[in-house]
């Protein structure tokens, strides 16, 4: 028996203590996350900064702290009704029973969060597992170390061990964290890693929820304003230095329009990113090195690189925004996810040939479509498969609390965010209370359908098939 499986005992020796939390216990909870983040937001800007570089303090407000503080007002909102009992419906020969659902907690949740958004991915699935009653023990990324080290600290000030537990660390870490039999194991990260930890959690039936990554596509339909549409491209692709697991990956348009794009994205890139501390770094060496050899190997195959800003190199930017046209089609940059600031720009001939295109891939994160075509843009919906979808813009999908976020297929399995993510958290125990006709031992339950079998039964069959 090593440390870690002697905590989790701790922890579930607590929740086994009080499995049930009330309304108020779990508000509270999630009350201290607020006051938390609260008294220290300027302490975790500069905490991603160290990490990252370069990284703007708005953007960690707008794109961690803002999530994070969205998810508890939201939960706050709405936990006491998510909690109450659902009644359902019953077959007519049991009309005189009640039927119900019950949401129950189930144990220890386990997170393992990424280094993209290290409070925001850690914290947003925290929120929702104490929403249904869990305990939380969360292993941050090494990647982002000052970071996961700072939230580590934050959370043992704010919450007792057997509530809220962290564990920071490396691989070896990881490996033993994912191998516990936590009531229910969430994962953000690389589809590679998503595997490992899934045949981890297999070991004790534990379920997991994955959410991982790959090829966002952008399909600009023929109707799409351009000028509009690279503008929010290029805030979705740029946000965090591309670093976002549902940042646009690639784009199809038709190839009449394709200089018109490249255009505007480069108006689009010079208007919002031109000032070098606005555009988040690489993560670390490895990240950069990563970039560097993913359009290496893009130009080694005939692919043009089209600079996106007008002043490369300027100031502390380690790696200057692409975008890439010509590209071979067994380039590396169309069969990895990009994670970074580098954006192909692919023509289709039509809508008919986008969603050949992206169904020829493994199933994305996200879909972004532009465009005023809705037969169009009902195909696309219809015909492909995504985990989420943002139409006429990026992202926002991601930001709506009442939406359940998750991948499908290689992106991801099981969501979360507002009432889905209580749902995952619960379990949801199936209620029956049988009663008699009227109140009388007169076709209760089970007794019709009792031996010895005979015509009667076989009549009451006929009636209820």
């Amino acid at each position: 028996m090593n440390r870690f499986t002697i905590q989790l005992d701790e922890i579930k020796a607590a929740y086994a203590a009080e499995p049930n939390p009330t309304l108020e216990v779990r508000l509270e909870r999630i009350g201290r996350i607020k006051k938390m983040l609260e008294a220290n937001e300027d302490k975790i800007c500069k905490a991603l900064i160290a990490d990252f570089g370069v990284r703007h303090p708005l953007e960690t407000r707008l794109a961690e702290l803002q999530m994070v503080y969205q998810a508890c007002k939201y939960t706050h909102k709405h936990l006491r009704d998510w909690m109450k009992p659902v009644q359902m419906e019953t077959p007519s020969y049991l009309s005189s029973c009640e039927a119900w659902v019950e949401y129950q907690s189930i144990g220890v949740v386990g997170i393992m969060s990424p280094w993209n958004y290290p409070i925001q991915l850690a914290l947003v699935p925290a929120i929702a597992a104490f929403a249904a009653g869990n305990r939380v023990w969360l292993k941050p990324s090494e990647r982002s170390s000052r970071t996961s080290g700072f939230l580590a600290g934050l959370i043992q000030e704010y919450f007792h061990a057997s509530e809220f537990c962290v564990s920071p660390g490396g691989p070896d870490v990881a490996e033993q964290f994912a191998a516990l039999p936590f009531a229910h194991l969430l994962f953000t990260g690389s589809e590679s890693i998503g595997k490992k930890v899934m045949r981890a959690a297999a070991e004790n039936l534990t379920p997991v929820t994955l959410e991982l990554g790959g090829k966002t596509p952008v399909i600009l339909d023929a109707s799409a304003n351009l000028t509009e549409a690279a503008s929010a491209i290029v805030y979705g692709k740029l946000l965090n230095g591309g670093q976002t697991c549902i940042a646009p990956d690639y784009i199809l348009i038709e190839e009449s329009k394709q200089a018109e794009l490249i255009q505007a994205l480069q108006v689009a890139t010079q208007s919002q990113f031109s000032n070098p501390k606005e555009l988040t770094g690489p993560i670390d060496d490895a990240q950069l090195q990563y970039w560097q050899h993913l359009v290496s190997d893009a130009i080694d195959r005939g692919a043009k690189v089209i600079p996106l800003l007008n002043n490369p190199a300027a100031g502390a930017r380690r790696f200057d925004p692409v975008a890439l046209v010509d590209v071979h089609q067994d380039a590396r940059v169309l069969h990895e996810e990009i994670f970074g600031p580098i954006l192909p720009v692919l023509t289709a001939a039509n809508t008919t040939d986008a969603i050949a295109y992206v169904n020829s891939k493994p199933n994305p994160f996200a879909l972004y479509w532009f465009g005023k075509d809705k037969k169009n843009m009902r195909r696309v919906l219809e015909e492909t498969r995504s985990g989420g979808v943002t139409i006429n813009d990026v992202l926002l999908h991601a930001t709506i609390e009442s939406l359940p976020f998750g991948g499908v297929g290689a992106s991801g399995m099981g969501s979360y965010h507002g009432k889905t993510g209580f749902d995952t958290f619960s379990h949801q125990k199936s209620i029956l209370q049988v009663r008699g006709l009227l109140g009388t031992n007169l076709l209760k339950g089970t007794k019709p359908i009792r031996p010895p079998y005979g015509k009667k039964l076989e009549r009451l069959i006929r009636r209820y098939q």
